[in-house]
């Protein structure tokens, strides 16, 4: 992909996004950004995460929701995109198990807009653009197979958001095989670092342990995720926007797995103090570890994470304290 493509970033606001967005005009790109600054956290968080962009001469926003057919197919036929990075959707286990529609709504249909969008603007000399779709981890639902791999069945989805990941995955592949066009749906493991959601684990554990107030831990602190800090994500990201690929499944992780009262104890660590912990039931829809076989990632894309979690962890905890005051 040359150094003066256009690339859209759907959800280009949000945490993973906005990093995504900063990288590729540092490379020269140009750069549309599709967000909606929906209510699921602060918006002003969204706004904020975008403000180092403005100003860039690469840099366009458009302000709206991937739902509206109309919108989306606007902004494709002003854009002439090379390739798509669609990572706006409706994020969050526990949320989707309390509003499944609104999940589906999100996921499911906003994305079939950007698979339509690509399919009918693709006359580009190139051809249609290449997409590059977020899935997620949870689609492997409660695996008893470590490391998770690519190839490994996935048909059992335990909450309403993985099973709209998985849904997805199965439309973007429908989509290459009528149209043609290429797709790298990436399986991304527990995204951690500067411009977290609030409400996600090392985010709120960040914030809770640092004001003192108590640390809900869920369960006995047994449970292992695979945490992978941003910077290897858009890596992996940027990567497979140019890679030889035409359908592939590729996991992103760290391929690693830390306890969560160990995760916790890193944290307090980090800042220096002592986790007030309060212990409470698992909750539905999580499950009891991820683990991320990334030999493909490596293999298809030179994948190769550098944020062990202790790097990423004090990193993490750097930026909080330089940010507390929003």
């Amino acid at each position: 992909m040359g150094e003066a493509s256009s690339v859209l970033v759907t959800g280009g606001a949000g945490f993973i996004g906005s990093h995504l967005v900063e990288r590729l005009l540092g490379m020269g790109r140009r750069v549309v950004v599709v967000d909606n600054f929906c209510d699921f956290y602060d918006a002003a968080i969204k706004r904020r995460n975008v403000e180092l962009a403005h100003g860039n001469t690469n840099y366009t926003l458009r302000e709206g929701d991937i739902r509206d057919q109309a919108f989306m197919e606007d902004v494709f036929a002003a854009g002439r995109f090379d390739c798509v990075v669609h990572l706006a959707a409706m994020a969050g286990v526990r949320p989707s198990i309390e509003q499944p529609r609104y999940y589906n709504d999100v996921n499911i249909n906003g994305t079939m807009n950007v698979l339509e969008c690509c399919r009918l603007f693709g006359d580009r000399p190139s051809g249609r653009p290449r997409l590059v779709f977020a899935s997620s981890s949870s689609v492997y639902g409660v695996n008893a197979k470590v490391p998770f791999h690519e190839d490994d069945r996935v048909e059992k989805a335990i909450s309403p958001y993985a099973a709209t990941k998985l849904a997805n995955e199965v439309m973007c592949h429908t989509y290459h095989h009528l149209y043609g066009f290429p797709v790298v749906c990436l399986r991304f493991f527990t995204v951690y670092g500067p411009r977290q959601r609030p409400e996600m684990a090392i985010a709120k554990f960040i914030r809770l342990i640092h004001a003192g107030d108590e640390v809900p831990m869920f369960g006995d602190g047994t449970t292992r995720r695979d945490y992978t800090y941003f910077d290897d994500i858009v890596d992996g990201i940027v990567a497979s926007m140019d890679a030889a690929c035409e359908y592939e499944i590729i996991n992103l992780g760290n391929s690693r797995t830390v306890e969560l009262r160990e995760l916790i104890g890193l944290i307090a660590s980090a800042l220096g103090k002592k986790p007030r912990i309060k212990q409470l039931p698992l909750q539905p829809g999580d499950v009891p570890i991820t683990y991320a076989d990334i030999g493909k990632a490596n293999r298809l894309l030179g994948y190769d994470p550098g944020y062990p979690i202790e790097r990423g962890i004090q990193s993490a905890v750097r930026w909080h304290l330089d940010h507390a005051h929003h």
